[in-house]
């Protein structure tokens, strides 16, 4: 299936149905009053998301859901039918923003979550509301009110925990095949990941993470050059990034240095708040170093880099150190998450937090 991370849709709720000005009509009651009924609402627009779902493909061709309107209504006291509901399903990380001003109405970041994105138009009132001890034969009536119409734009960003980010070619799509169940394709060649790869890490039983492997970078990726500027996104949410080095590179013209600094520039221009997420160094390709010369490498990267943080080496094609490198990735984000975690509230503190029982005024 193809890769879709954005689209753009028109969404239209359906109008409420009008009121109705009707008059009772029975044999021997002459003045049998009003009876005119109430229109129905509008049938709403809503969001879903599916966990089943990772790309929005589904609404690149179909750009127009439309809800039903709902009935008018009718006389011997006959309210309209509500018009139905539209659901669209979407995948997990799909940000919904309004297209003409730019304001995001909402992001679906749980499994399950609904949120309304168009509401309906309520339905008119009849007759039957309007009578009184002065106005016995009402004729007023009201028409039902539109729905929201709106223009969205979808953006999708993966959930995931760790994201993987280097060059071509550095060695990222082995990596995640090797720690991993994803699956993606692997070549010698720059570009041969076209779309974000998601892969679960299990360290140990019920001790996992998600991790995303995203198209390479190169210089000029913020200004639209090559591929991996569309992917950028996917890397907002992760908890930290992975910076995976070609120690190796089989071109002896190319510094693994200059690329890295590239790569950390790319980021800078993209979003400061991404390049300041924790970053950690991970020198692939070691096995292809002769055995002394290794060591020597391996500290003039990070001395030229003036690197500051953990850094790694490892080799996804022999998966050489790989192993460690995820354990302690693990326990990084298993700390992340406890510190993001909410306190538990004790209800003998919380009053709010006991059943029956509401907070109070003032």
């Amino acid at each position: 299936m193809k890769f879709v991370d954005e689209a753009w849709i028109d969404v239209a709720a359906g109008d409420g149905g009008n009121g109705c000005a009707s008059f009772r009509h029975e044999k021997f009651k002459e003045f049998g009053g009003p009876d005119g009924g109430d229109g129905g609402r509008g049938g709403h627009v809503w969001a879903l998301a599916d966990e089943n779902l990772n790309t929005l493909v589904d609404y690149r061709y179909t750009r127009r859901f439309e809800a039903q309107r709902g009935e008018h209504g009718r006389g011997s006291d006959q309210y309209g039918a509500k018009g139905q509901d539209v659901v669209l399903r979407m995948p997990v990380g799909t940000v919904i923003s309004d297209a003409d001003t730019g304001e995001v109405l909402c992001e679906l970041l749980h499994p399950g979550q609904k949120v309304l994105i168009a509401r309906g138009g309520e339905g008119g009132r009849g007759n039957l509301h309007f009578k009184s001890s002065t106005n016995r034969a009402p004729r007023q009536k009201t028409p039902g009110q539109p729905g929201e119409r709106r223009r969205l734009k979808l953006e999708l960003k993966l959930l995931a925990d760790v994201g993987l980010l280097g060059m071509p070619n550095a060695g990222k799509s082995t990596l995640i095949a090797a720690v991993s169940n994803a699956r993606p394709k692997i070549a010698d060649y720059p570009f041969t990941t076209l779309h974000p790869n998601l892969g679960v890490v299990r360290v140990g039983p019920e001790k996992s993470f998600v991790i995303a492997d995203v198209p390479g970078l190169i210089e000029g990726a913020a200004e639209g050059a090559g591929l991996g500027h569309q992917f950028l996104r996917h890397l907002q949410r992760t908890r930290l990034l992975l910076h995976i080095v070609d120690a190796a590179p089989f071109d002896d013209s190319v510094d693994p240095v200059a690329q890295a600094r590239a790569i950390v520039a790319e980021l800078k221009k993209y979003d400061p708040a991404l390049a300041a997420k924790p970053r950690w160094l991970v020198l692939n390709k070691v096995d292809m170093l002769p055995p002394e010369q290794r060591a020597q490498r391996v500290r003039d990267i990070v001395r030229r880099l003036r690197f500051k943080g953990p850094v790694f080496e490892i080799s996804a094609l022999t998966r050489e150190g790989c192993e460690r490198l995820m354990q302690q990735v693990y326990e990084y984000v298993a700390r992340e998450r406890a510190a993001a975690a909410p306190a538990p509230v004790d209800p003998r503190f919380d009053p709010a937090a006991l059943p029956g029982t509401a907070p109070t005024a003032g």
